[in-house]
Protein backbone atom coordinates (compact mmCIF):
# COMPACT_ATOMS: atom_id res chain seq x y z
CA UNK A 1 0.00 0.00 0.00
CA UNK A 2 1.25 3.55 -1.06
CA UNK A 3 1.57 5.44 2.58
CA UNK A 4 -0.34 8.96 0.94
CA UNK A 5 -1.65 9.79 3.94
CA UNK A 6 0.26 8.96 6.46
CA UNK A 7 3.88 9.95 4.85
CA UNK A 8 1.92 13.76 4.50
CA UNK A 9 0.85 13.19 8.63
CA UNK A 10 4.02 12.09 10.26
CA UNK A 11 6.66 14.76 8.39
CA UNK A 12 4.16 16.84 9.25
CA UNK A 13 4.36 15.76 13.13
CA UNK A 14 7.46 15.90 12.71
CA UNK A 15 7.95 19.38 11.05
CA UNK A 16 5.08 21.26 12.44
CA UNK A 17 5.51 25.17 13.47
CA UNK A 18 4.52 26.82 16.61
CA UNK A 19 1.44 29.53 15.63
CA UNK A 20 2.77 32.58 14.18
CA UNK A 21 6.22 31.16 12.95
CA UNK A 22 6.39 29.48 9.16
CA UNK A 23 6.79 26.08 8.49
CA UNK A 24 9.51 24.31 8.92
CA UNK A 25 9.41 22.26 5.46
CA UNK A 26 11.49 18.93 5.41
CA UNK A 27 13.92 19.20 2.57
CA UNK A 28 14.87 15.92 2.00
CA UNK A 29 13.07 12.57 1.91
CA UNK A 30 12.09 10.36 5.07
CA UNK A 31 15.01 8.56 6.81
CA UNK A 32 15.44 5.08 7.60
CA UNK A 33 13.75 5.64 11.20
CA UNK A 34 10.72 7.04 9.07
CA UNK A 35 10.92 4.55 6.49
CA UNK A 36 10.49 1.74 9.07
CA UNK A 37 7.36 3.47 11.18
CA UNK A 38 5.84 4.04 7.68
CA UNK A 39 6.40 0.50 6.14
CA UNK A 40 4.52 -0.74 9.78
CA UNK A 41 1.16 0.71 7.81
CA UNK A 42 -0.48 -1.78 6.16
CA UNK A 43 -3.82 -1.53 4.14
CA UNK A 44 -5.16 -5.11 5.91
CA UNK A 45 -4.43 -3.52 9.05
CA UNK A 46 -6.37 -0.71 8.13
CA UNK A 47 -9.84 -3.34 6.51
CA UNK A 48 -9.45 -4.77 9.80
CA UNK A 49 -10.06 -1.92 12.28
CA UNK A 50 -12.67 -0.36 9.91
CA UNK A 51 -14.72 -4.11 9.49
CA UNK A 52 -14.60 -3.93 13.67
CA UNK A 53 -15.52 -0.13 14.15
CA UNK A 54 -18.48 -0.61 11.14
CA UNK A 55 -19.78 -4.12 12.05
CA UNK A 56 -23.64 -4.90 13.17
CA UNK A 57 -21.95 -5.63 16.34
CA UNK A 58 -21.32 -1.77 17.38
CA UNK A 59 -24.60 -0.71 16.27
CA UNK A 60 -23.81 2.80 14.05
CA UNK A 61 -21.33 3.88 16.90
CA UNK A 62 -24.05 6.29 18.22
CA UNK A 63 -23.33 8.10 21.47
CA UNK A 64 -25.26 7.23 24.34
CA UNK A 65 -25.63 3.90 22.84
CA UNK A 66 -24.36 0.17 23.75
CA UNK A 67 -22.58 1.07 20.54
CA UNK A 68 -20.23 4.23 22.13
CA UNK A 69 -19.79 1.13 25.00
CA UNK A 70 -18.20 -1.34 22.40
CA UNK A 71 -16.23 1.35 20.44
CA UNK A 72 -14.79 3.51 23.43
CA UNK A 73 -13.69 -0.37 24.61
CA UNK A 74 -12.02 -1.02 21.27
CA UNK A 75 -10.21 2.33 21.23
CA UNK A 76 -8.80 2.10 24.46
CA UNK A 77 -7.84 -1.75 24.04
CA UNK A 78 -6.07 -0.56 20.88
CA UNK A 79 -4.29 2.14 22.49
CA UNK A 80 -2.98 0.24 25.58
CA UNK A 81 -1.89 -2.04 23.40
CA UNK A 82 0.11 0.27 21.35
CA UNK A 83 2.13 1.25 24.42
CA UNK A 84 0.94 4.98 24.62
CA UNK A 85 0.34 6.55 27.94
CA UNK A 86 -3.44 7.66 29.05
CA UNK A 87 -3.93 11.03 27.39
CA UNK A 88 -6.17 12.54 30.12
CA UNK A 89 -3.74 13.63 32.66
CA UNK A 90 -6.23 11.95 35.45
CA UNK A 91 -4.32 8.70 34.75
CA UNK A 92 -7.07 7.52 32.11
CA UNK A 93 -7.90 6.99 28.48
CA UNK A 94 -11.01 9.18 28.49
CA UNK A 95 -12.28 12.74 28.89
CA UNK A 96 -16.29 12.63 29.82
CA UNK A 97 -18.33 14.49 27.89
CA UNK A 98 -21.65 15.14 29.40
CA UNK A 99 -24.36 15.81 26.75
CA UNK A 100 -28.40 15.86 26.88
CA UNK A 101 -30.24 14.04 23.97
CA UNK A 102 -33.04 16.24 22.81
CA UNK A 103 -35.85 14.35 20.84
CA UNK A 104 -38.49 16.90 19.51
CA UNK A 105 -41.73 16.70 18.40
CA UNK A 106 -42.86 20.08 16.76
CA UNK A 107 -45.74 21.24 15.74
CA UNK A 108 -46.14 24.71 13.60
CA UNK A 109 -48.66 26.79 11.20
CA UNK A 110 -48.17 30.29 9.96
CA UNK A 111 -51.14 32.78 9.56
CA UNK A 112 -51.86 35.83 7.94
CA UNK A 113 -55.25 37.13 8.87
CA UNK A 114 -57.94 35.00 8.04
CA UNK A 115 -55.30 32.79 6.31
CA UNK A 116 -53.64 30.03 7.69
CA UNK A 117 -50.97 27.55 6.53
CA UNK A 118 -50.26 24.58 8.39
CA UNK A 119 -46.87 22.55 7.80
CA UNK A 120 -46.40 18.89 8.07
CA UNK A 121 -42.91 17.96 9.91
CA UNK A 122 -40.29 16.46 8.73
CA UNK A 123 -41.39 17.03 5.09
CA UNK A 124 -41.91 20.29 4.56
CA UNK A 125 -39.97 21.45 7.84
CA UNK A 126 -38.07 20.47 10.82
CA UNK A 127 -38.10 22.58 14.09
CA UNK A 128 -35.62 21.74 17.53
CA UNK A 129 -35.67 23.91 20.47
CA UNK A 130 -31.90 23.27 22.03
CA UNK A 131 -33.15 24.99 25.50
CA UNK A 132 -33.02 21.86 27.78
CA UNK A 133 -36.96 22.33 29.10
CA UNK A 134 -39.94 20.27 28.19
CA UNK A 135 -41.75 22.51 25.97
CA UNK A 136 -40.58 25.83 24.19
CA UNK A 137 -44.04 27.63 22.73
CA UNK A 138 -43.56 31.01 19.96
CA UNK A 139 -46.88 32.20 19.64
CA UNK A 140 -48.01 34.80 16.88
CA UNK A 141 -43.94 36.28 16.89
CA UNK A 142 -43.94 38.20 13.35
CA UNK A 143 -41.38 36.85 10.68
CA UNK A 144 -39.17 39.24 8.96
CA UNK A 145 -37.61 38.26 5.88
CA UNK A 146 -33.89 39.60 7.05
CA UNK A 147 -32.03 38.15 3.81
CA UNK A 148 -28.98 36.26 4.68
CA UNK A 149 -29.27 37.47 8.14
CA UNK A 150 -25.38 38.42 7.94
CA UNK A 151 -23.39 40.71 9.87
CA UNK A 152 -19.99 41.44 8.62
CA UNK A 153 -18.58 44.10 8.72
CA UNK A 154 -15.26 43.72 7.16
CA UNK A 155 -17.35 43.07 3.69
CA UNK A 156 -19.62 46.55 5.36
CA UNK A 157 -22.59 43.95 5.33
CA UNK A 158 -25.38 44.29 7.79
CA UNK A 159 -28.54 42.60 6.54
CA UNK A 160 -30.16 43.96 10.37
CA UNK A 161 -29.50 47.89 9.64
CA UNK A 162 -30.40 48.23 13.69
CA UNK A 163 -33.99 47.00 13.49
CA UNK A 164 -35.31 45.97 16.44
CA UNK A 165 -36.13 42.06 15.84
CA UNK A 166 -36.76 41.00 19.88
CA UNK A 167 -39.25 38.19 19.99
CA UNK A 168 -39.76 38.13 15.93
CA UNK A 169 -39.63 34.75 13.72
CA UNK A 170 -36.48 35.29 11.52
CA UNK A 171 -37.01 33.85 7.97
CA UNK A 172 -33.35 33.57 6.41
CA UNK A 173 -31.34 32.14 2.91
CA UNK A 174 -28.67 29.64 3.30
CA UNK A 175 -25.25 30.48 2.57
CA UNK A 176 -23.22 33.50 2.28
CA UNK A 177 -24.62 36.56 -0.45
CA UNK A 178 -24.08 35.53 -3.69
CA UNK A 179 -22.90 39.56 -4.67
CA UNK A 180 -21.93 39.36 -8.82
CA UNK A 181 -18.67 41.00 -9.58
CA UNK A 182 -19.37 44.47 -10.98
CA UNK A 183 -16.72 44.21 -14.02
CA UNK A 184 -18.78 40.71 -15.26
CA UNK A 185 -21.73 40.19 -13.44
CA UNK A 186 -21.56 36.37 -14.71
CA UNK A 187 -19.15 35.73 -11.48
CA UNK A 188 -18.86 36.30 -8.41
CA UNK A 189 -16.95 39.01 -6.51
CA UNK A 190 -14.07 37.60 -5.35
CA UNK A 191 -14.11 40.77 -2.46
CA UNK A 192 -16.66 39.98 -0.93
CA UNK A 193 -17.52 36.51 1.17
CA UNK A 194 -14.79 35.21 -0.52
CA UNK A 195 -16.23 34.77 -4.33
CA UNK A 196 -18.16 31.31 -4.62
CA UNK A 197 -16.35 29.90 -1.41
CA UNK A 198 -18.79 29.65 1.66
CA UNK A 199 -17.52 32.05 4.91
CA UNK A 200 -18.65 31.03 8.27
CA UNK A 201 -21.33 33.53 7.96
CA UNK A 202 -23.19 31.32 5.30
CA UNK A 203 -23.64 28.34 7.72
CA UNK A 204 -26.85 27.68 9.38
CA UNK A 205 -24.91 27.43 12.70
CA UNK A 206 -23.97 30.84 12.31
CA UNK A 207 -27.47 31.94 11.10
CA UNK A 208 -29.18 30.82 14.66
CA UNK A 209 -26.08 32.17 16.85
CA UNK A 210 -27.00 35.80 15.10
CA UNK A 211 -30.45 35.22 15.54
CA UNK A 212 -30.00 34.75 19.50
CA UNK A 213 -28.11 37.53 19.81
CA UNK A 214 -30.59 39.39 17.93
CA UNK A 215 -33.26 38.22 20.79
CA UNK A 216 -35.54 36.54 18.53
CA UNK A 217 -37.55 33.72 19.21
CA UNK A 218 -37.31 31.97 16.62
CA UNK A 219 -35.08 31.59 13.15
CA UNK A 220 -36.14 29.76 10.13
CA UNK A 221 -33.68 28.83 7.40
CA UNK A 222 -34.91 27.92 3.59
CA UNK A 223 -33.55 25.11 2.22
CA UNK A 224 -32.06 25.33 -1.03
CA UNK A 225 -30.28 22.31 -2.21
CA UNK A 226 -27.06 24.50 -4.16
CA UNK A 227 -26.22 26.58 -1.70
CA UNK A 228 -26.89 24.43 0.96
CA UNK A 229 -24.86 21.39 -0.51
CA UNK A 230 -27.18 18.76 0.19
CA UNK A 231 -30.14 18.37 -0.39
CA UNK A 232 -33.33 18.61 2.06
CA UNK A 233 -33.46 14.72 2.77
CA UNK A 234 -30.69 15.62 4.52
CA UNK A 235 -31.98 17.84 7.32
CA UNK A 236 -34.86 15.83 7.52
CA UNK A 237 -33.29 12.67 8.53
CA UNK A 238 -30.74 14.08 10.86
CA UNK A 239 -32.94 16.83 12.31
CA UNK A 240 -36.16 14.29 12.67
CA UNK A 241 -34.36 12.27 14.80
CA UNK A 242 -32.20 12.88 17.74
CA UNK A 243 -30.18 15.75 18.48
CA UNK A 244 -27.53 16.42 20.82
CA UNK A 245 -25.72 19.44 22.70
CA UNK A 246 -23.41 19.91 25.08
CA UNK A 247 -24.72 20.62 29.21
CA UNK A 248 -24.45 23.79 29.64
CA UNK A 249 -25.68 25.18 33.41
CA UNK A 250 -27.88 27.61 31.72
CA UNK A 251 -29.86 25.06 30.03
CA UNK A 252 -29.35 26.68 26.71
CA UNK A 253 -31.53 29.40 27.63
CA UNK A 254 -29.74 31.91 25.45
CA UNK A 255 -30.22 30.18 22.09
CA UNK A 256 -33.59 30.97 20.56
CA UNK A 257 -36.63 29.21 21.29
CA UNK A 258 -36.84 27.52 18.04
CA UNK A 259 -34.54 26.58 15.17
CA UNK A 260 -35.93 25.54 11.92
CA UNK A 261 -35.56 25.06 8.22
CA UNK A 262 -38.31 24.95 5.66
CA UNK A 263 -38.23 23.47 2.27
CA UNK A 264 -37.94 25.52 -0.67
CA UNK A 265 -41.79 25.08 -1.42
CA UNK A 266 -42.71 25.52 1.48
CA UNK A 267 -40.94 29.11 1.82
CA UNK A 268 -42.69 29.99 -1.38
CA UNK A 269 -46.16 29.16 -0.26
CA UNK A 270 -45.41 31.23 3.62
CA UNK A 271 -43.98 33.78 1.12
CA UNK A 272 -47.38 33.90 -0.84
CA UNK A 273 -49.42 34.32 2.46
CA UNK A 274 -47.60 37.64 2.59
CA UNK A 275 -48.50 38.54 -0.93
CA UNK A 276 -44.34 38.32 -1.88
CA UNK A 277 -42.09 36.76 -4.14
CA UNK A 278 -39.36 34.36 -3.29
CA UNK A 279 -37.15 35.32 -6.14
CA UNK A 280 -37.64 39.06 -6.26
CA UNK A 281 -36.63 38.88 -2.42
CA UNK A 282 -33.77 37.13 -3.06
CA UNK A 283 -32.66 39.54 -5.15
CA UNK A 284 -33.23 42.68 -3.33
CA UNK A 285 -30.81 40.44 -0.46
CA UNK A 286 -28.15 40.65 -2.73
CA UNK A 287 -27.75 44.11 -1.71
CA UNK A 288 -25.47 46.35 0.95
CA UNK A 289 -28.70 48.45 1.20
CA UNK A 290 -31.00 45.34 1.88
CA UNK A 291 -33.13 46.03 4.90
CA UNK A 292 -35.04 43.63 6.99
CA UNK A 293 -38.79 43.02 5.12
CA UNK A 294 -41.55 42.74 7.81
CA UNK A 295 -43.83 40.29 6.29
CA UNK A 296 -47.22 40.46 7.90
CA UNK A 297 -47.43 36.49 8.48
CA UNK A 298 -46.95 35.46 12.31
CA UNK A 299 -45.61 32.04 13.08
CA UNK A 300 -46.58 29.53 15.91
CA UNK A 301 -44.02 26.87 17.25
CA UNK A 302 -44.99 24.06 19.82
CA UNK A 303 -41.70 21.80 20.26
CA UNK A 304 -42.08 19.22 23.28
CA UNK A 305 -38.97 17.53 23.89
CA UNK A 306 -38.13 14.40 25.45
CA UNK A 307 -34.72 15.08 27.30
CA UNK A 308 -32.04 12.51 28.64
CA UNK A 309 -28.64 12.91 29.84
CA UNK A 310 -25.51 11.75 28.07
CA UNK A 311 -21.91 10.85 29.54
CA UNK A 312 -20.28 9.95 26.15
CA UNK A 313 -16.87 10.39 25.84
CA UNK A 314 -13.61 11.40 23.87
CA UNK A 315 -10.88 8.68 23.99
CA UNK A 316 -7.17 10.00 23.80
CA UNK A 317 -3.61 9.01 23.81
CA UNK A 318 -0.35 10.62 24.68
CA UNK A 319 3.27 9.83 23.10
CA UNK A 320 5.22 12.02 25.22
CA UNK A 321 7.95 14.30 23.12
CA UNK A 322 11.78 13.62 22.60
CA UNK A 323 13.16 17.08 22.96
CA UNK A 324 13.06 18.62 26.96
CA UNK A 325 12.11 22.11 25.70
CA UNK A 326 9.11 21.00 23.31
CA UNK A 327 7.98 18.40 24.72
CA UNK A 328 5.04 20.58 26.44
CA UNK A 329 4.17 21.63 22.94
CA UNK A 330 1.11 18.99 21.66
CA UNK A 331 0.31 18.09 17.50
CA UNK A 332 -3.15 16.98 17.89
CA UNK A 333 -4.52 14.08 15.37
CA UNK A 334 -8.09 13.79 15.51
CA UNK A 335 -11.16 11.34 14.19
CA UNK A 336 -14.27 11.27 15.14
CA UNK A 337 -15.25 7.69 16.17
CA UNK A 338 -19.57 8.16 16.25
CA UNK A 339 -21.73 8.07 13.41
CA UNK A 340 -25.71 7.43 13.27
CA UNK A 341 -26.27 4.74 15.16
CA UNK A 342 -29.31 2.72 14.09
CA UNK A 343 -32.98 3.83 13.61
CA UNK A 344 -35.78 1.48 14.61
CA UNK A 345 -38.45 2.70 12.58
CA UNK A 346 -36.93 0.86 9.25
CA UNK A 347 -37.56 -1.69 7.98
CA UNK A 348 -34.91 -4.93 7.63
CA UNK A 349 -31.91 -3.82 8.19
CA UNK A 350 -31.81 -0.56 10.86
CA UNK A 351 -28.16 0.11 11.39
CA UNK A 352 -26.09 2.93 9.82
CA UNK A 353 -22.69 0.83 9.77
CA UNK A 354 -20.24 3.99 8.95
CA UNK A 355 -17.62 2.57 7.46
CA UNK A 356 -16.43 5.24 5.60
CA UNK A 357 -17.80 8.31 7.87
CA UNK A 358 -15.76 7.43 10.09
CA UNK A 359 -14.27 4.04 10.74
CA UNK A 360 -11.79 5.13 8.14
CA UNK A 361 -10.80 8.16 9.99
CA UNK A 362 -10.89 6.25 13.20
CA UNK A 363 -8.56 3.47 11.45
CA UNK A 364 -6.11 5.61 10.15
CA UNK A 365 -6.03 7.92 13.25
CA UNK A 366 -5.05 3.92 15.39
CA UNK A 367 -2.67 3.10 12.64
CA UNK A 368 -0.65 6.02 12.88
CA UNK A 369 -0.55 6.08 16.54
CA UNK A 370 0.81 2.68 16.17
CA UNK A 371 3.48 3.61 13.61
CA UNK A 372 4.66 6.43 15.94
CA UNK A 373 5.68 4.28 18.60
CA UNK A 374 7.98 2.08 15.92
CA UNK A 375 10.00 5.52 15.78
CA UNK A 376 13.27 4.77 17.77
CA UNK A 377 13.55 9.01 18.41
CA UNK A 378 9.83 10.19 19.29
CA UNK A 379 8.96 13.42 17.51
CA UNK A 380 10.11 16.33 19.42
CA UNK A 381 7.03 17.95 20.78
CA UNK A 382 4.32 15.23 22.20
CA UNK A 383 1.53 14.26 20.27
CA UNK A 384 -1.93 13.71 21.43
CA UNK A 385 -4.36 11.12 19.59
CA UNK A 386 -7.71 12.02 20.11
CA UNK A 387 -10.88 10.17 19.20
CA UNK A 388 -13.49 12.09 19.35
CA UNK A 389 -17.78 11.93 20.12
CA UNK A 390 -20.88 13.86 18.74
CA UNK A 391 -19.25 14.79 15.55
CA UNK A 392 -22.15 13.88 13.55
CA UNK A 393 -24.77 15.81 16.16
CA UNK A 394 -22.18 18.93 15.70
CA UNK A 395 -18.58 18.69 16.63
CA UNK A 396 -19.55 18.54 20.07
CA UNK A 397 -16.69 16.35 21.54
CA UNK A 398 -14.51 18.54 19.68
CA UNK A 399 -15.87 21.66 20.54
CA UNK A 400 -15.83 20.17 24.34
CA UNK A 401 -12.19 19.55 24.12
CA UNK A 402 -11.27 23.09 22.84
CA UNK A 403 -13.80 24.57 25.24
CA UNK A 404 -11.90 22.10 28.22
CA UNK A 405 -8.34 21.09 27.25
CA UNK A 406 -6.62 18.85 28.81
CA UNK A 407 -3.22 20.55 27.85
CA UNK A 408 -3.28 24.22 26.84
CA UNK A 409 -4.35 25.45 23.81
CA UNK A 410 -1.57 27.90 23.50
CA UNK A 411 0.72 24.99 23.57
CA UNK A 412 -1.21 23.39 20.96
CA UNK A 413 1.02 24.45 17.57
CA UNK A 414 -1.22 21.75 15.20
CA UNK A 415 -4.43 19.84 14.63
CA UNK A 416 -4.74 17.21 11.74
CA UNK A 417 -8.28 15.72 11.43
CA UNK A 418 -8.89 12.66 9.71
CA UNK A 419 -12.68 12.17 8.81
CA UNK A 420 -13.16 9.63 5.94
CA UNK A 421 -9.70 8.91 4.16
CA UNK A 422 -9.52 7.83 0.37
CA UNK A 423 -11.15 4.28 -0.52
CA UNK A 424 -10.40 4.40 -4.09
CA UNK A 425 -6.75 3.53 -4.29
CA UNK A 426 -3.84 5.43 -5.42
CA UNK A 427 -4.16 9.12 -6.62
CA UNK A 428 -1.58 11.99 -7.75
CA UNK A 429 -2.72 14.97 -5.78
CA UNK A 430 -4.08 15.53 -1.91
CA UNK A 431 -7.24 17.63 -1.77
CA UNK A 432 -7.21 19.88 1.33
CA UNK A 433 -10.05 21.45 2.45
CA UNK A 434 -9.33 24.47 3.53
CA UNK A 435 -6.49 25.25 2.21
CA UNK A 436 -5.39 28.56 2.42
CA UNK A 437 -6.17 28.37 6.51
CA UNK A 438 -3.14 26.48 7.75
CA UNK A 439 0.20 27.70 8.89
CA UNK A 440 1.06 23.75 7.55
CA UNK A 441 0.11 24.30 3.61
CA UNK A 442 3.99 24.69 2.93
CA UNK A 443 4.67 21.36 5.16
CA UNK A 444 1.78 19.70 3.29
CA UNK A 445 2.89 20.61 0.07
CA UNK A 446 6.50 19.46 0.44
CA UNK A 447 5.91 16.30 2.08
CA UNK A 448 3.37 15.71 -1.07
CA UNK A 449 6.32 16.88 -3.60
CA UNK A 450 8.49 14.15 -2.18
CA UNK A 451 5.65 11.90 -3.39
CA UNK A 452 5.65 13.11 -6.66
CA UNK A 453 2.01 14.24 -5.84
CA UNK A 454 0.68 18.00 -5.68
CA UNK A 455 -1.90 20.17 -3.39
CA UNK A 456 -4.63 20.92 -4.85
CA UNK A 457 -7.34 22.98 -3.08
CA UNK A 458 -11.32 21.94 -2.59
CA UNK A 459 -13.16 21.64 -5.73
CA UNK A 460 -16.05 22.56 -4.11
CA UNK A 461 -15.66 25.30 -1.48
CA UNK A 462 -19.46 26.57 -1.76
CA UNK A 463 -20.36 23.36 0.38
CA UNK A 464 -18.29 24.94 3.45
CA UNK A 465 -16.87 21.70 4.18
CA UNK A 466 -13.98 23.39 6.12
CA UNK A 467 -16.94 24.22 8.78
CA UNK A 468 -17.99 20.63 9.17
CA UNK A 469 -15.24 18.69 10.44
CA UNK A 470 -13.80 18.46 14.14
CA UNK A 471 -10.65 20.14 12.90
CA UNK A 472 -12.85 23.88 13.08
CA UNK A 473 -13.07 23.62 16.28
CA UNK A 474 -9.24 24.09 16.48
CA UNK A 475 -9.09 26.91 14.02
Amino acid sequence: MRKTVWIVAMISALGSSCAGKPPEVAEKPPGADLRSALDSIEAEDLLKHIRALSSDEFEGRAPGTTGEEKTVNYLVEQFKRFGLKPGNPDGTYLQQVPLVGITGQPEAFFASGSKRLSVHFPDEYVAVSHRFRPESRVENSEIVFVGYGVVAREYGWDDYKGVDLKGKTLLMLINDPPVPDPADPSKLDEKMFRGNAMTYYGRWTYKYEIASEKGAAAAIIVHETGPAGYPYEVVSGSWGRENFDIKRPDGNAGRIAVESWVGLDTAKKLLSLAGQDFDALKKSALSKDFKPVPLGVRANFVVRNKLRDVQSRNVLARLEGSDPGRKDEYVIYTAHWDHLGKDEKLQGDQIYNGALDNASGTAALLELAEAFTKLKTPPKRSILFLSLTAEEKGLLGAEYYVENPLYPLGKTVANINMDGINPWGRTTDIVVIGLGNSTLDDVLTEAARLQGRTVKPDAEPEKGSFYRSDHFEFA
